[in-house]
């Protein structure tokens, strides 16, 4: 008769950075001898860009480009807004690094905004897929000032009254 014992694993080497969720990450077997499992990077992408947008202070996510790339999606009928846009995400087996490009409003600490953008980001990958998140890098290319907005209404596409007659 075979012996049935096994021993635990040690070979979790995984350490989250967020120590609110070690216990999840170390935990989480995405390879095991009844399968393996893999992560998307749209999946773990399409994560942190939501729960960028969470985070108080951020004003919308992409630089110039791809947020006129996203206007024009959102007014085709019938389709959605990209929730990964201004995120890129590298992910390995056992880990992801993200990257995020944002707008922030005007008035908000960006050294406190950053520091809640990893937070947040970081436990919810690292809750929902158990990657270890190495790295959530974040660059600010705007500020938004209110009042200032990208849509415009029919009043705005006017001519504006002629001086000169």
């Amino acid at each position: 008769m075979a012996d049935t014992t096994t021993a635990p694993s040690t070979d979790t080497t995984l350490m989250p950075a967020d120590p609110a969720t070690k216990d999840l990450v170390a935990d989480s077997n995405l390879s095991d001898s009844h399968g393996k499992t893999t992560i998307a990077d749209m999946v773990v992408s399409k994560i942190a860009g939501i729960a960028t947008r969470e985070v108080a202070g951020v004003y919308d996510l992409g630089g110039t480009a791809a947020r006129t790339v996203g206007m024009l999606r959102e007014r085709i009928p019938g389709s959605k807004t990209n929730l990964s846009q201004g995120v890129s995400v590298e992910v390995g087996e056992t880990q992801a690094a993200i990257d995020l490009q944002i707008i922030a409003e005007y008035g908000v600490s960006i050294a406190d905004l950053a520091t809640g953008l990893r937070r947040n980001v970081i436990s919810a990958v690292e809750r929902m897929t158990g990657l270890e998140v190495t790295e959530v890098n974040i660059a600010v290319s705007d500020i938004h000032l209110e009042g200032e907005d990208d849509d415009t209404t029919d009043a705005d596409n006017e001519p504006a009254e002629r001086r000169v007659q």
